[in-house]
């Protein structure tokens, strides 16, 4: 581990503290594909707090509950609703890492731990990100058993709907923060800056934004940054940070190799609901983005969106939010080549966000 790059392996899982992990699971079982694959709990010896695991492809998304007043994790929910508190990084070394980004000034979330069972051991530690968002770092090389200690296993992923992994994950930060979150990853983690759009790039008549995508060395982690930027109205930045009360984590990406096919089959469960683009956007599309594989008919028909740039094309989709809260949502990624973030959709996409704005009254 060299003093300026921190060997990420992986986004290990992404932990969600809700009121009620057992409903969350299915609701994401049942609108997006995923398996109930693991649980911890009082019959597992779990006394405190409630998990669920659920997977689908090498995406694992943890839920997890108090289970009686006094919880340390209560008042985050009461603060943020159902929320995501956990980006888990794989590494090589737990101790190493930690005592590396705390050494470069990243504030501790909780010391250096090991958990044992019968199967072996498995370290973790955590520092503290922007909001009250943590990143934990673990290391199972040493644990034989499933997840970890506590846990049991219920079931094997299946593919669901075709989603494979994580994509990027997005926070949201509060007023000339961006760049000193930015700073953070690159100094803390060894991040690199990726790609940079500022408010001429995302805005519309009413709102904009700006944004920084940090990275990890050999990219398996990407992190966009946004900050809000001055207009005539509330940006969804903006509105996300009133309604979460600090910053956080905005959305999830998730890859997919057929977006049509993981899009329909969604659509299918009527239990995510998608922003649409006006009509005008695929009359468009093929003067915008040239020639692409997939049927103009079927992206229109299921409201898929198209960017091209100089190494190929992407094909995304978001979700409205999935919670009442008009916080967290996901996106549904295809690459074919590019590896940048649909920059030519930023305003048909915004629009679209700003009419679900205005249905709630905060534009």
């Amino acid at each position: 581990m060299s003093q300026e790059t921190l060997p990420i392996r992986r986004i290990d899982h992404i932990r969600f503290y809700v009121s009620n992990a057992r409903q969350a699971a299915y609701f994401y079982c049942h609108a997006m594909g995923f398996e109930d694959v693991g649980y911890a709990g009082l019959e597992t010896g779990v006394r405190h707090e409630s998990s669920h695991i659920i997977q689908q492809g090498d995406i694992r998304l943890v839920f997890t509950s108090p289970l009686k007043p006094g919880h340390p994790m209560a008042q985050f929910i009461a603060d943020h609703g159902d929320a995501v508190q956990d980006i888990c990084f794989e590494v090589e070394d737990v101790e190493r890492a930690f005592a590396e980004t705390t050494g470069r000034g990243a504030q501790i979330a909780f010391e250096p731990k090991t958990l044992t069972d019968d199967t072996g051991e498995l370290h973790i530690a955590g520092i503290k990100t922007y909001g009250d968002t943590i990143h934990t770092f673990l290391n199972r090389d040493n644990y034989k058993g499933f997840f970890a200690p506590g846990y049991e296993k219920r079931a094997e992923s299946t593919d669901g709907v075709g989603l494979l992994r994580v994509d990027h994950v997005v926070g949201n930060v509060g007023w000339g923060e961006m760049n000193d979150w930015a700073e953070f990853y690159g100094r803390v983690l060894g991040f690199s800056q990726l790609k940079h759009f500022d408010d001429k790039d995302i805005s519309t008549e009413y709102s904009a934004l700006m944004s920084k995508v940090m990275q990890s060395e050999g990219g398996t982690v990407k992190f966009p940054i946004n900050e809000p930027a001055e207009g005539k109205r509330k940006s969804q930045i903006e509105e996300y940070l009133d309604f979460y009360g600090c910053p956080g984590v905005q959305h999830i990406a998730l890859e997919t190799s057929d977006i049509c096919r993981t899009v329909r089959s969604i659509r299918e469960r009527h239990g995510l609901n998608f922003l649409r683009v006006p009509k005008s956007y695929y009359d468009q599309l093929p003067e915008r983005v040239g020639n692409i594989e997939e049927s103009l008919h079927d992206l229109a028909e299921l409201g898929i969106l198209v960017d091209r740039d100089e190494e190929g094309y992407l094909l995304q989709l978001f979700s409205k939010p999935v919670t009442d809260r008009p916080t967290l949502f996901f996106e549904i990624i295809q690459r074919k080549g590019s590896q940048s973030f649909g920059k030519g959709n930023f305003k048909a996409l915004f629009e679209a966000i700003e009419r679900e704005q205005m249905v709630r009254g905060n534009l």
